[in-house]
C-alpha cells in the first residue's frame, strides 16, 4: 500500500508500506545504519540495492550518540567516498538513524537526497515521515537540525520481527498519540484490538502514516497544526534530558508525557478523568511506563523553556480536548502547571 504526501510547495513523495522491492540507483549510495540493525538486516537490504557505487557507514547505537560528533563521522565517510550533489544517503534504522542521516544529507554540500527505510515501529509510524532531522545537545533534544524531506519512505513490517518488546511499546506510544490528537475512531479501534497481531499492526501503521502525512501536508514547518503531533513531547523531552537519555526510550518518555499532558488537560477542563484513564490503560496494555517521579518541580518547569515549542517567556502546551482533538495553547498559568507537576513528586 502507498500513502502519498504532498507538501505546500507541491513537492511530493510516496510512503510505501510493503515488503522491500529491488531498487536501482545510477549514482553513489551510502547506507547509514548501526551495529544492531546491521547484524539483523543489512544483508536483506543490500540484496535489494543496485547502485553505481554502494558503501555502508555504521555509527554507534543509541540516543546518547545523536550528536555532532556522529554527524561528523557520517560526513567524513561521504567525503572519503567522494559523494557529490547527485549522491544519495539511505537511513536504515530507527528514529535516531533517520534523524541523523537526514540532517547529514541536509548539510552535505548544502543538501543531497536521502531515503528513509525505518526498522522500528516508532520510526515507521512517525519519525520517518515529515522531514524533521536533527541532533541533541546538552541543552535539549533535537535543538539543532533542519527540515529536509526524504525522496521516499519504505516501510517493511518484516523488520519488526526482531524488535524488542520495549521498542515495540515505544512505537505504540506514538500510535496512541496520533489517535488521541486526531482520530477518535482510531483510538476506539486501538482499545478493542491487539497490536501484537500482524494484521492489526499493519492497519495501525497505515492509519498513523496517513494521519502524519495529512498533518505535514497542511503544515510542513510546524507553524501551527503540526505542533499538535508534539502531544506528550513537551513533558517527555524534559524527562529524557533529566535522565540523560539513558533510562527511557523516546516513545516511553512520550508515553509518560502524554499522561502528564492529560492530567493538565483534566485540570483545565478539556478532558475528563475517564478519558485520561482510558488513554493510560491503552499505554499500560503494552507495558509503556506511565509514572515518573519528579525530583524538583521548579527545575522541571524551567526545562520547558529549552523546548523548541516555547516562545519568549511562554510555554506552548499541547493538551487533548477529550479524545480525537487537541488544543495548542500558551495560556496555561505557571501555578496550574506546577500543581500538576506536584502530583508526580511521589
Amino acid at each position: 500500500m502507498i500513502v502519498n504526501i504532498t507538501l505546500p510547495d507541491n513537492t511530493s513523495y510516496d510512503i510505501t508500506i510493503d515488503s522491500l522491492k529491488k531498487m536501482a540507483f545510477d549514482r553513489k549510495v551510502v547506507v547509514v545504519t548501526n551495529p544492531t540493525i546491521s547484524g539483523f538486516h543489512l544483508d536483506y537490504l543490500i540484496d535489494k540495492l543496485d547502485a553505481k557505487e554502494l558503501s555502508v557507514v555504521t555509527i554507534p547505537d543509541g540516543e546518547k550518540y545523536k550528536n555532532m560528533s556522529t554527524i561528523e563521522s557520517i560526513l567524513a565517510h561521504c567525503f572519503e567516498h567522494k559523494l557529490n550533489r547527485s549522491s544519495l544517503l539511505i537511513a536504515f534504522g530507527g528514529g535516531v538513524i533517520g534523524d541523523m542521516t537526514g540532517f547529514a544529507a541536509s548539510i552535505y554540500q548544502r543538501g543531497i537526497d536521502f531515503i528513509q527505510i525505518p526498522t522500528t515501529l516508532l520510526s515507521q509510524v512517525d519519525a520517518s515521515v515529515g522531514g524533521k532531522t536533527g541532533i541533541n545537545n546538552k541543552y535539549g533534544k533535537n535543538l539543532v537540525g533542519a527540515f529536509h524531506q526524504p525522496i521516499a519512505v519504505y516501510i517493511d513490517p518484516y523488520f519488526l520481527s526482531t524488535l524488542p518488546k520495549r521498542e515495540f511499546g515505544a512505537g505504540v506510544a506514538e500510535i496512541v498519540k496520533m489517535a488521541v490528537t486526531f482520530n477518535k475512531e482510531f483510538f476506539n479501534w486501538l482499545e478493542e484490538n491487539d497490536l501484537n497481531s500482524e494484521e492489526n499492526i499493519k492497519i495501525a501503521i497505515k492509519k498513523s502514516v496517513e494521519t502524519k502525512a495529512w498533518v505535514v501536508s497542511q503544515d510542513e514547518k510546524e507553524k501551527g497544526l503540526r505542533a499538535a503531533l508534539n502531544y506528550g513531547h513537551t513533558f517527555g523531552h524534559v524527562i529524557e534530558n533529566e535522565t540523560n537519555y539513558n533510562t527511557y526510550l523516546h516513545g516511553e518518555a512520550v508515553g509518560i508525557g502524554m499522561v502528564m499532558a492529560n492530567e493538565l488537560a483534566v485540570k483545565v477542563g478539556l478532558m475528563s478523568e475517564d478519558e485520561a484513564f482510558r488513554v493510560k490503560k491503552v499505554l499500560e496494555k503494552y507495558d509503556i511506563p506511565t509514572k515518573y517521579k519528579i525530583k524538583d518541580v521548579e527545575d522541571f518547569y524551567e526545562h520547558f523553556f529549552l523546548d523548541k515549542k516555547s516562545l519568549d517567556n511562554r510555554i506552548k502546551f499541547i493538551v487533548p480536548k477529550g479524545i480525537g482533538d487537541c488544543e495548542i495553547t500558551d495560556k496555561i498559568s505557571k501555578d496550574i502547571v506546577i500543581e500538576v507537576l506536584k502530583g508526580f513528586l511521589k
